[in-house]
């Protein structure tokens, strides 16, 4: 059942290029500033309408009054000339500096067309330090932002210095410079850079060009932003420069980053351009979302969960080896985690509280705060507390002051109210999350040798007692930071969770059109959700589909992966007692293989081959192979009696991620979350299968290098009252009241000359794939919908390899070998 997974490659077809990209890829690939449209750039000889100056003249003409500035006002006199202009006159004094001359040659900022707060300059952009709501911060960035039309305000003192004159002269708003961009672009504008060793261009050249681009050079490390040398810098043991800088935490970077700094007028992040933090002691590092996509997924694949549930002590105390215990007193368990995602105000954070009790030893104290995914720069303390009392005073203290709330009205009875820019609980539930208590790599073999149950099944349910299946699925969705146990929620977080989900719907479904107050939308609530379900790669969502694949289905994703967390448990001990046999009996659900000579297994393997069509990635056509079938009779579904029973009965195909199986067979299919314009969402609170394997294989795809996966066979009953649509329903509600059966109307369709009867009256649609009348529907293939979880029955389950279509094997027998 396309049960509304995350659809990484979902619905890639040619019209998007074959290309499939992960949520985290797809975050880096896809631009996400609050910036206006670009309009198409002037030359720099483009003359200001206004005054006739070319941009290049305009240039000259601010460096020369900035100069003037500095050298006759004083700071007082700035930040005077700033608050009677109601401008910002807080920072330091090179903030100041900056605001006031902006201000006295091109005129007071407006205010911020998005939520009406003040605008402020930073040197290189105008941002606003408003808020939408107590959740997000205005993310509103521009050059080109809203001025005043009114004369500026000087002060007496001012007045009476040698640069009354030349402030006068762009006091009135019709003499002021026009200009697309506040500033030149300058990217080390406020850096203080230090050069060492031997650079592809002399440190001459290179004082030169960084003087250009705004930032200063100076000789020693002492104050500088960061130091730049050769890579064969530290092959030769460094210089004394950058033995103190790795001494002093000055970050050390490679000459590249000066040249892609300049050649992309941006400052690039140092971090990415590091050359020594992993020869310090304590190694720096990269932050994850400063990598590239493939190497953090690789990073979070192979790291440890740090925090798996309310009873997990942090790996980073070490007071686990000693037998420390999470601290519990009348039924409060001391462990908290918070998270804090404000784009606006660029924080992306988490938080970790914890009480610790180890054996014959005080009480332990751990606090650790610091950038989701830079976990070398986090804030981390480790306490020991010889009185009790006063330990958990000062835990409550911290919980109040990193989220504005009393703890005990919080754990007792989870009363909490948001304030701008404090954390959030993410409450854990009383479990193991799968990733960490799901059996490791080296425990597969052991434990499928050791179960009782016929092999088959015991290597199916070994790949879904697994960690891997789970820690891919993270990954891929970029909810995968190791402090924080997503895959082990509440059902309180996951309620307020689904509320957002709920609430972000309905926020932007009235939206028209893709203006400022549309923007302010969309920005508060992803806000809100990256809080809520925190990711290293946090993005303002601009449309349904970015809304569906990160949102919606993340939610039901991560809802469906703890329930398997509490099905699987910790099978991080010895496999010799057959954990796997004691989880399927805990599933509730009998599974046994479907024998390949069998009538069942033929008509499947039949009914794949023809409703299915390849998954192109990139260049790549990669078909598909039937490697088991099982047939299963889940207790949580209705019966096989009860659904003969119903009218209109088809076998159809599900699409589902291997890690929600588990939930699946447990507690059966769940409707969608909600109703959303795109494929899988758009019959509302619907259960959705088609008649195409196409379609369901492209939910149980994962990644080139994830080929394996399983596709759902599902008994499902339409109902006497079936509806037919070419287009996306306007109104789903009426359709989920009444429960009428809707099935959508793709722009290919399976031949009904091949269509045949199983078990009686069971239709099951085989057939190969031909276009259908609909060219226009938003649908590949027909999808059908239900609204009521008793019309449908999970029967096969299909085991499946993709594989590279007309990849050439090469046979040909090494020479010299004797056959």
């Amino acid at each position: 059942m396309k049960v509304h997974e995350t659809k990484s490659q979902a619905h890639a077809s040619a019209a998007d290029e074959g290309k499939v990209m992960t949520r985290k890829q797809k975050a880096e690939n896809k631009g996400h500033d609050g910036e206006q449209s670009p309009k198409k750039a002037k030359s720099e000889h483009e003359t200001d309408r206004a005054n006739g100056k070319t941009k290049a003249d305009i240039a000259r003409e601010f460096e020369d009054f900035c100069k003037s500035v500095r050298e006759h006002l004083s700071v007082a006199q700035m930040r005077e000339i700033l608050e009677m202009n109601d401008q910002d006159s807080s920072g330091s004094d090179g903030s100041v500096t900056t605001k006031c001359q902006d201000l006295l040659f091109l005129g007071a900022l407006g205010k911020c067309p998005l939520c009406d707060c003040n605008l402020e300059f930073d040197g290189t952009r105008y941002s606003c330090k408003g808020s939408y709501s107590e959740w997000s911060s205005c993310t509103f960035k521009t050059s080109n932002p809203p001025r005043k039309e009114e004369p500026i305000k000087l002060p007496d003192s001012v007045l009476n210095t040698p640069i009354a004159d030349l402030l006068k002269k762009y006091q009135e708003p019709s003499r002021r410079p026009h200009r697309d961009l506040g500033a030149p672009a300058k990217p080390f504008a406020g850096m203080m850079i230090s050069l060492s060793g031997r650079l592809s261009r002399t440190h001459h050249y290179w004082k030169k060009i960084i003087e250009k681009n705004g930032g200063k050079v100076a000789n020693s490390v002492i104050g500088v932003n960061c130091l730049v040398v050769s890579p064969a810098e530290r092959e030769r043991g460094g210089s004394s420069k950058l033995s103190e800088a790795m001494e002093r935490g000055i970050p050390v970077v490679r000459e590249a980053w000066l040249l892609e700094s300049i050649e992309k007028q941006e400052l690039q992040p140092l971090e990415a351009y590091d050359v020594v933090s992993d020869l310090a002691v304590e190694g720096k590092g990269i932050p994850w979302d400063k990598r590239e996509a493939s190497e953090e997924a690789l990073e979070s694949l192979a790291a440890e969960i740090k925090v798996y549930g309310k009873r997990g002590v942090h790996k980073d105390t070490k007071l686990q080896e000693r037998g420390g215990q999470i601290f519990e007193r009348d039924g409060i368990l001391y462990n908290c985690a918070f998270s804090l995602c404000d784009m606006g105000r660029e924080i992306n954070e988490y938080c970790v509280m914890q009480l610790i009790s180890v054996p014959e030893s005080n009480l332990h104290l751990y606090y650790k705060k610091g950038r989701i995914g830079d976990d070398s720069r986090a804030e981390e303390r480790l306490e020991e507390w010889e009185n009790v009392d006063n330990a958990i005073k000062e835990f409550t203290r911290l919980f109040e002051e990193v989220t504005g709330n009393e703890f005990e009205p919080w754990e007792r009875e989870k009363k909490i109210e948001k304030k701008l820019l404090k954390f959030y609980p993410v409450d854990m539930d009383d479990g193991v999350d799968v990733r960490h208590g799901g059996l490791g790599l080296r425990q597969l073999g052991v434990a499928a040798t050791h179960c009782n149950l016929e092999s088959k099944v015991a290597n199916f349910m070994k790949v879904l007692c697994s960690q891997e299946i789970y820690r891919y699925a993270m990954m891929e969705m970029g909810l995968d930071p190791p402090d924080l146990p997503v895959g082990m929620l509440s059902n309180v977080h996951l309620r307020r969770c689904e509320e957002v989900v709920v609430q972000f719907v309905e926020a932007v479904k009235p939206i028209k059109g893709t203006g400022q107050k549309s923007e302010a939308v969309w920005s508060d609530y992803s806000q809100r959700w990256f809080t809520l379900m925190h990711s290293t790669r946090p993005l303002i969502l601009r449309d349904y589909e970015e809304l569906a694949d990160n949102v919606v289905a993340a939610f039901e994703t991560v809802r469906d992966i703890t329930v398997a967390s509490h099905l699987v448990g910790d099978m991080s001990g010895s496999t010799l007692d057959d954990p796997l046999s004691d989880r399927y009996n805990n599933l509730g659900c009998s599974i046994s293989p479907v024998e390949n000579d069998s009538d069942d297994y033929k008509m499947i393997v039949k009914y794949l081959e023809k409703t299915y069509e390849p998954i192109k990635v990139g260049d790549i056509d990669y078909g598909v192979s039937v490697e088991n079938v099982f047939a299963v009779e889940p207790s949580a579904c209705p019966s096989m009696d009860e659904i003969k029973k119903l009218p209109n009965k088809v076998l159809l195909w599900c699409g589902t991620r291997s890690s929600n199986l588990l939930r699946h067979l447990k507690k059966g299919f769940l409707p969608a979350t909600c109703s959303l314009p795109v494929p899988g969402y758009m019959f509302g609170k619907a259960l959705v299968c088609s008649d195409a394997a196409a379609e369901a294989a492209r939910y149980g795809f994962t990644a080139v290098d994830r080929p394996e996966g399983f596709l759902v066979l599902a008994v499902v009953s339409q109902g006497d009252n079936i509806t037919e649509v070419s287009s996306v329903p306007e109104d789903t509600k009426s359709l989920e009241e009444k429960k009428i059966g809707v099935k959508g109307l793709g722009r290919k369709k399976t031949d009904e000359s091949e269509h045949f009867m199983w078990e009686g009256d069971i239709k099951v649609p085989c057939g190969r794939l031909i276009p259908s009348e609909h060219k226009d529907s938003p649908l590949e293939y027909n999808e059908y919908a239900v609204y009521d979880p008793k019309q449908t029955r999970i029967r096969f389950l299909v085991g499946v390899k993709y594989e590279e279509k007309d990849a050439v094997m090469d046979t040909a027998e090494p020479q010299g070998e004797v056959s």
